[in-house]
């Protein structure tokens, strides 16, 4: 006896809200037509993301046909597949992330698209220890700091306080602690510095003072607390800001990066960072200035770049994002 195919569940509404209902958009080979639809709209369809600034971060590194190119936050894989390409012949790639649900997705379809293991090869590493997963210096290296929108639409992960989801807010859901269990080991005056330090939130101790009154597990029950002491949605993204950043170490990745950046480099080597926020912008300017001072770098952005109006327009994600950009001088002493 043959048995009925399973019926997908049904949502409320005319639309659907919830990232697991949206499956035409999960599926764009099937529903291209759909995808497009949304993309207009000026949304990045469910489980999908646009790489940010790609024509300026392309224009900057310039990659050559026998290149080879370092991406040290695969992603989703969009500046990756571009690069890829320019590479060709000859050329190669390194792809890191340390994102374990979203890695094997993206060197599937990057595999999908024709780059082999002899064009692409990649590794599930935090981009912090580049130097030590290298074998030679790169030609080009970008690191695009921000949050890739798959991670950030899917309330799994909790990453989003649009749909209530535990709040986890860990780049690698196997490692490290989640942070309503960061919340609770924390005492207010703890809090209210991390809140001031990571997100530079002006109401960082009228915040702290009301989370420590409560126990927070989910994205919504934080959301709820900070809406209840006057905070608006910005508030709210900046104290997850600041608890993503101290749930993932990003700042003692990105000093770690910094550092041994320059010998990760070949001479004359170019470097492009994308950050999307101000602790992120400055760590990485005064690096780059340094760097130039001592002659580890031979130039380095005057000015950080901004997305045009038109990318704005079409990909609201990328208001916040900064481009800066430097090269690589002679052989380090």
């Amino acid at each position: 006896m043959n048995s009925r195919p399973k019926r997908r569940p049904r949502y409320k509404g005319k639309n659907p809200r919830h990232f697991s209902e949206k499956y035409k958009e999960h599926a764009p080979d099937h529903y291209a037509d759909e995808v497009a639809k949304v993309a207009g709209r000026g949304q990045t369809p469910a489980g999908t993301h646009r790489p940010i600034m790609l024509r300026e971060v392309m224009d900057f590194l310039s990659p050559l046909p026998g290149k080879f190119a370092i991406d040290c936050t695969l992603g989703y894989g969009g500046h990756a597949e571009a690069l890829l390409a320019a590479l060709q012949p000859g050329g190669r790639l390194l792809g890191i992330d340390v994102d374990p649900i979203e890695l094997p997705r993206t060197e599937a379809r990057l595999r999908a698209l024709g780059f082999g293991a002899d064009t692409l090869t990649v590794r599930r590493t935090n981009y912090a220890g580049l130097a030590k997963v290298l074998s030679e210096p790169a030609d080009i290296v970008l690191a695009d700091l921000g949050l890739s929108s798959m991670q950030i639409d899917n309330p799994e992960r909790g990453f989003t306080f649009k749909f209530d989801g535990p709040l986890d807010l860990r780049m690698n859901p196997s490692r490290g602690q989640p942070a309503s269990e960061l919340l609770s080991t924390l005492d207010e005056r703890e809090l209210a510095t991390l809140l001031a330090e990571n997100a530079d939130e002006p109401r960082a101790e009228k915040f702290a003072a009301a989370m420590k009154q409560t126990s927070i597990s989910t994205t919504r029950q934080l959301a709820n607390v900070i809406h209840s002491g006057g905070g608006d949605d910005d508030s709210i993204r900046r104290v997850f800001q600041a608890l993503r950043i101290q749930v993932n170490d990003e700042f003692g990745a990105l000093d770690a990066f910094l550092r041994n950046l320059p010998s990760c480099l070949k001479e004359g080597g170019r470097v492009a960072i994308l950050t999307f926020h101000s602790g992120e912008d400055r760590r990485v300017k005064k690096a780059f200035q340094i760097g130039k001072r001592s002659g580890v770098y031979l130039e380095v952005a005057r000015d950080v770049i901004r997305a045009s109006p038109e990318e704005i327009r079409a990909n609201p994600r990328s208001r916040s994002a900064k481009l800066r950009w430097a090269i690589r001088a002679g052989s380090l002493s």
